[in-house]
């Protein structure tokens, strides 16, 4: 049998059009296949880029990281998560150069997802160490009440913390005050992070709130000796020395180490027992207390003048003499203490016995022993009276 040519050509137009379409399609299909593989390969080199890129930015290496992001992206140029971990590299690379392109990646990224808790999070870092207050406090709030992908109450915490972190070491202890108030009304029922938040309310100089998160430590763990002598010195800062006595006696027996707190429970028995103002001792204990400490007063403002070489009877009169003048002057109204009719004397001779021990503080530096123990009374002396 004999085939030619034109027997092999279809000569419907219907079956032509239908052999034309099934091999459009195998092409098709082939070139589909080639690019999803090539898309995959990319994906893949894309991944491992990126993990490459996340080691280094482990241990520091930052110029590494940002070369294996910027190359995973070019093999998934979409892919948020390479762009916010170039962002957060370039971030941390510590050069302020860099600090525009890390932000420009972020805001792209918030602009297609301004709840996303994550994006906010590096954008309150960009913000911070450009040292913007305002800017590091509004991204902070985003990412505390932004989208969290897990553990969204940890997560909540950790970046308040941070926040309120940035705003101590800005010097803004009244900003990070309200987020102090607000970081105690919801952590969790563990004595770490009641630790933490007492100590960043020490920062603060806010005693009270140190004491109160100190005790909520020490209801959950009675025995730690960390909340034992933080209690004690926050109690003792805020001038309350008796309960300071109770926590910084309990943290010495708990920890016979702990140098500071032996020291501050030297100073607060001491003052447990000098005050003068006490409202839990006889006339008689006060007498002699005042007395006590007039006669401390005037060895202290003695040897500051020898230290200073300043002549206590030197005219014109100089700030230490004016102070010897007034001891002297007072020094007679000790024998009227006893008289029920002066009521007002106790607080005349101890008012002299303070600006003593306080303006000798100035002139010749922090005293000890008694000496600091009238000057603390003097500091918070409603307080100490308690």
């Amino acid at each position: 049998m004999s085939w030619t040519l034109p027997k092999l050509i279809p000569r419907s137009a219907p079956i032509l059009l239908l052999v034309l379409t099934l091999a459009a399609a195998a092409g098709f299909a082939g070139v589909s296949h080639l690019v999803a593989r090539f898309t995959a390969n990319q994906q893949a080199r894309g991944r491992k880029l990126f993990a490459r890129g996340l080691a280094a930015a482990g241990v520091a290496r930052y110029d590494d990281a940002i070369a294996a992001f910027r190359a995973a992206l070019t093999c998934d140029p979409t892919n948020s998560q390479y762009q916010l971990s170039l962002a957060r590299a370039l971030r941390d690379s510590n050069d302020p150069r860099r600090l525009d392109e890390a932000e420009s990646y972020l805001i792209a990224l918030w602009q297609r997802s301004p709840q996303d808790a994550a994006v906010n999070l590096a954008l309150a870092r960009v913000a911070a160490h450009r040292g913007s207050i305002e800017d590091a406090t509004r991204y902070y709030h985003n990412a505390m009440y932004g989208v969290w992908n897990s553990d969204p109450d940890t997560n909540r915490n950790k970046a308040r913390i941070e926040l309120i972190q940035f705003l101590l070491k800005k010097g803004a202890p009244a900003n990070a005050e309200s987020e102090l108030m607000a970081l105690a009304t919801s952590l969790p029922p563990d004595p770490e992070s009641h630790l933490q938040a007492a100590q960043l309310f020490e920062q603060a100089q806010d005693h009270p709130g140190a004491l109160a998160q100190y005790r909520e430590v020490l209801h959950l763990d009675p025995a730690n000796s960390a909340a034992l002598a933080g209690a004690g010195q926050a109690a003792y800062s805020s001038g309350n020395y008796g309960t300071a006595q109770r926590y910084l006696e309990a943290a010495v027996n708990a920890n016979p180490q702990d140098a500071n707190s032996r020291q501050l429970l030297a100073t607060a028995d001491l003052i447990l027992r000098t005050n003068p103002f006490h409202s839990h001792i006889s006339d008689a204990e006060r007498n002699r207390r005042i007395t006590a400490a007039f006669t401390q007063a005037e060895k202290r403002l003695t040897e500051c003048s020898q230290q200073t070489s300043a002549n206590l009877n030197a005219q014109p009169a100089s700030p230490l003499s004016s102070l010897q003048s007034r001891w002297t002057a007072a020094k007679p109204d000790l024998a009227r203490l006893h008289s029920p009719a002066e009521t007002d004397l106790p607080d005349s001779i101890m008012d002299v016995v303070f600006q003593i021990e306080q303006q000798t503080s100035t002139a010749c530096g922090q005293p000890q022993g008694l000496d600091l123990a009238l000057l603390l009374i003097s500091q918070k002396r409603e307080v100490a009276s308690q």
